[in-house]
């Protein structure tokens, strides 16, 4: 811990002030520098769903303070996350039903489905537009508007 050049008082390594005599400290540390400060609201909103990844763009989207206040980009983020646990509980419920019963092929077809509408809502980020798909949607706004 550093001590204050000017009283003495112990003061943390970040602080800019002292808080017994209120000099100001000559070495605070730098804020680090936003390593998403290059990245495109509409590029951060695309990331969110890329099959199979996206749930990573979506946590890195979330987490970051670059776009914590941009309630579009937050609401991709969440309903690619929401997306992502539709594969999810297809993978492991789904499929393992689907198999029981023979002759049906209904596993492709969800697969397809869930694919088509990753596709379709990168089509979607990519004109700017906050499409909300069915039940998804209405979960992802209902956890933007929850602070």
């Amino acid at each position: 811990m550093p001590f204050c050049s000017q009283c003495g008082n112990q003061v943390d390594a970040a602080d800019v002030f002292c808080a017994k005599c209120g000099a100001r400290q000559p070495d605070a540390a730098p804020r680090p520098a936003d390593p998403f400060s290059s990245i495109t609201p509409r590029t951060a909103s695309i990331l969110c769903y890329i099959p199979g990844l996206g749930w990573i763009g979506s946590i890195i989207v979330l987490a970051s303070e670059r776009f914590r206040g941009n309630r579009v980009v937050r609401f991709h983020a969440f309903q690619g996350l929401y997306l992502f646990v539709a594969y999810l509980i297809e993978d492991w419920v789904l499929k393992p039903m689907f198999t029981v019963i023979p002759h049906m092929h209904l596993n492709g077809i969800v697969d397809v489905v869930l694919l088509g509408m990753s596709i379709f809502m990168i089509v979607k980020a990519s004109r700017d537009e906050a499409f909300a798909l069915p039940i998804i949607g209405e979960l992802a706004e209902k956890s933007v508007s929850e602070r």
